[in-house]
Order: C-alpha cells, then sequence, then structure tokens
C-alpha cells in the first residue's frame, strides 16, 4: 500500500516525490512509492525523439535513509512496434506477394514505367514520398542552434561525418567489388545503399540501446540537409570513378540531383513546415511529439512495404531467377554492418567517449537511408533493374542486424569502463 500524498510544499527538485519528505518517519514504517513512466521531460526541447517504454520505481526503505531504485525495462525487442519488430517478415511477404503478381502480369513493369513523376511510375513515386514524409517530421531540425554555439561539439560531429560521408562509402565499395566482381548492376546498388546516410531511423536503435538521443537528434539533422548536396555528387564519384568499369552507365550528376531535391528535399521541406506550424503551436510539443509523430510512423514502413511490392511485382519472373543473386548480395551487406559498426564503437571507445556517445556514433555509421537509395536508383535505372534489386535487400537486413547490435550494446554497457568525454552535458546546457 502506498503512504501518504507528498506535502504541497515539496521542492521542485523533486517532482516524483523520489526523496523522502521531512513528514516522513522511516523508523516507524512510513513509506512513499512513486513510478516513473516514459521519458522524464516531455516538454523539453532536447528530450529524445521516441518514448521508451520503461518503468523505473523508487522506494524508500524501511530499514533506513537509503534508497533504493529498481529499473524494469522491457526487451529490445518489445519497445518496437509490430510493423518495426517484424519488418523483415512484412517485407519478405510483400515480395512473396508481388511475385506471382509480376509472374502472371508479366507485362506489368513495362506498364508502370510508362509516364510518371520525375522518371518514376506514380505509384512508385506515391509509395517514395509517403515513406519520406513521416522519417523526415521525426528529425529535430530545431536542435542544430545547439551545434552551432557550442564548440565542444564540434570535434565529435567531424568525426561521424567523416566515417559517414567517407570511411562508409569506402567499406561499400570495397566489399561490393570483393564478393560481386562480376556483377556490376548489384555492386552499384549497393554503392547508392552506403551513399545514402542514415536519417530519422538510426533515433530507434540509439534510443533502444540508451545512447545519446540528443547528440543523434543533431547528427540525424545534420544528415538530412547534407544529403540534399552531397549525395547526388558522393554517388557519381565512387560509381563513374572508382567503380567504373566496361559496362557502366554514367549517370548524369542532373538525374540524381533531380531525384535527391524531389525525393528528399520535398519530404524535408514538408517536414520543417510541419514541425514549425504545429510543434508547439497547433499542438502541444507533448503532443507532437508523442501522439502526431506516433500516427505518422505506420505510414513510413507501410509506404516502403508498398514500393517493395511494386517493385518485385514489376520484375516478376526475372526475380524467381535471382535468388542467388539476393543471397550474394546479403552477404557484403551484413559484412558492412558488422564493420562499420564495431570499427566504429572501438573508435570512440579508444578517444575516451562516453557509453552514449560510442552508442550513437556506432549505430550512426552502421543505418542507412534505404528509401532514398532507393528512390534514385528506381528514378534512373528503373523498377525492374538489378540495382533496384540489390537495394531491397538493405532494408531486409537491417532490422534483425541492428537490433542484434542494440543486445550487444546493452550486454556490455556495464562490463566496460567506458570514457567520460561526452556531449549530453553540454547540450543541455547549451539552450538558446
Amino acid at each position: 500500500m502506498s503512504g501518504p500524498s507528498p506535502p504541497a510544499n515539496q521542492d521542485y527538485n523533486d517532482p516524483l516525490g523520489a526523496i523522502p519528505s521531512d513528514d516522513l518517519d522511516l523508523e516507524r514504517g512510513d513509506t512513499h512509492r512513486s513510478v516513473i513512466s516514459g521519458r522524464d521531460s516531455l516538454d523539453d526541447e532536447a528530450s529524445p525523439l521516441l518514448v521508451r517504454s520503461t518503468t523505473a520505481t523508487t522506494l524508500a526503505s524501511t530499514q533506513g535513509s537509503e534508497l533504493m531504485r529498481v529499473e524494469t525495462k522491457s526487451a529490445p525487442i518489445e519497445q518496437l512496434s509490430i510493423l518495426d519488430r517484424y519488418l523483415p517478415l512484412w517485407i519478405v511477404l510483400s515480395m512473396a506477394i508481388g511475385i506471382p503478381i509480376g509472374y502472371f502480369y508479366p507485362d506489368l513493369g513495362e506498364k508502370l514505367e510508362r509516364g510518371g513523376f520525375a522518371g518514376v511510375s506514380i505509384p512508385i513515386a506515391i509509395g517514395l514520398l509517403i515513406m519520406m514524409y513521416p522519417i523526415m517530421c521525426k528529425v529535430q531540425f530545431e536542435s542544430l542552434h545547439r551545434l552551432l554555439v557550442v564548440k565542444a561539439l564540434w570535434a565529435q560531429v567531424a568525426i561521424s561525418l567523416v566515417i559517414n560521408w567517407i570511411v562508409a562509402p569506402l567499406v561499400m565499395v570495397g566489399l561490393s567489388w570483393l564478393f560481386l566482381p562480376d556483377e556490376p548492376e548489384l555492386r552499384e546498388g549497393l554503392i547508392m545503399v552506403g551513399v545514402a546516410r542514415c536519417i530519422a531511423m538510426v533515433m530507434i536503435w540509439i534510443e533502444l540501446s540508451e545512447g545519446d538521443t540528443d547528440y543523434g537528434a543533431i547528427l540525424t539533422a545534420v544528415n538530412s540537409i547534407l544529403q540534399m548536396f552531397l549525395f547526388a555528387p558522393t554517388a557519381m564519384f565512387y560509381i563513374n570513378v572508382i567503380g567504373k568499369n566496361a559496362d557502366h552507365l554514367d549517370i548524369p550528376y542532373a538525374v540524381v540531383a533531380k531525384s535527391v531535391a524531389i525525393f528528399l528535399g520535398l519530404p524535408l521541406l514538408f517536414a520543417v513546415v510541419t514541425r514549425v506550424i504545429c510543434r508547439g503551436h497547433l499542438v502541444s510539443v507533448q503532443t507532437y511529439d508523442e501522439k502526431f509523430l506516433s500516427f505518422l510512423e505506420p505510414f513510413s514502413l507501410l509506404g516502403l512495404l508498398f514500393t517493395i511490392l511494386v517493385m518485385f511485382a514489376s520484375q516478376g519472373r526475372e526475380v524467381i531467377t535471382q535468388l542467388t543473386s539476393v543471397l550474394r548480395v546479403m552477404v557484403p551487406m551484413f559484412t558492412y554492418f558488422v564493420i562499420l559498426f564495431f570499427g566504429t564503437l572501438y573508435i570512440c571507445y579508444r578517444m575516451g567517449y562516453t557509453y552514449k556517445i560510442c552508442s550513437a556514433q556506432a549505430f550512426t555509421a552502421a543505418s542507412n537511408n534505404f528509401e532514398l537509395a532507393i528512390a534514385v536508383i528506381v528514378s534512373y535505372y528503373g523498377i525492374t533493374s538489378r540495382q533496384a534489386l540489390a537495394a531491397t535487400v538493405g532494408p531486409l537486413l537491417e532490422v534483425p542486424v541492428l537490433l542484434s547490435f542494440v543486445y550487444v550494446m546493452q550486454h556490455y554497457k556495464d562490463r566496460i569502463a567506458w570514457g567520460h568525454w561526452g556531449s549530453t552535458e553540454v547540450i543541455s546546457g547549451a539552450t538558446v
């Protein structure tokens, strides 16, 4: 049974009543129990993007003044929604439904590629835009001012940008040539995936691993903006210069830039307008972060699944003959995840960063914007291309692999002597 209610003049530094008040006599058995659910601060601008499903119970011991804190947390996989938790299954089902459709309607792909929007069939364009908009609405663009005024963050951001925009694409190029030397189309699809850097989906993994979500939100916002300018030239450099071969088609910069501007720029613009108008104005910050984003989140995955279904329906019989290609693409993709994640984790650990920063850096390095890669590939190579087939393997592997990394991080969180250099305390004190 719970004890008496906290006094009216309770210190605001202890709004949850975790510290026993003077009115409680612990020796006679008075106790006060308070339960915290969800985030600690829902209206703080630096709060995480996602609500963590945790419950913490603080209990004043009846034997003395010593406080005992017990935390009960759901397993990482249980904190994901049904769509997120079984995303690989939904992708397989989308492929399984799309293939028979393409088999019985072999001319479907040709019909879908006629006309369209920005070189993409209307159904695919709709799916891609729906897929990108909810993700962009999660990005805390308003947090960028903290990066601009806090010099201590620039070193951490610089390290992450070097890993994301130089190291990660090079690793993908090397692995694609190592495992697919005879498959130029599949290599190009993988390179496109390697160049498309992480955006808001990575916040899920950072949150589940209890990493630094504030820093992750800032880096996600930076990457979202940088992709508008860097994706096209970076993709062209690694495909046209480094990955060039006799059968290669030179992709004009304008084609990729146009795809990026439409399928990333438009959702980005709409998302910024949505956050500016809605968050804190039409609805409260708490309502936007909890209810509005939760309402939008399923549409992103549904857009992805719809896109994959249409893509495999368009490829039809060709997909059945390319199952070996799918398996071959999985090997370099999985190796890419392992190298980027654990390589970044080790570097940050050796540099003395805290656990929270190490987790955020590692998941950011290992995550990719598969939605953007698929949009650009479909726009240029076509919906029935082998490049598109290679890109669809990405989301099929990302969820189970990165979820397993969450378990690894939680297992070693308290078993490794992490460093003391972090950014949470810097960001929290950088409000302007």
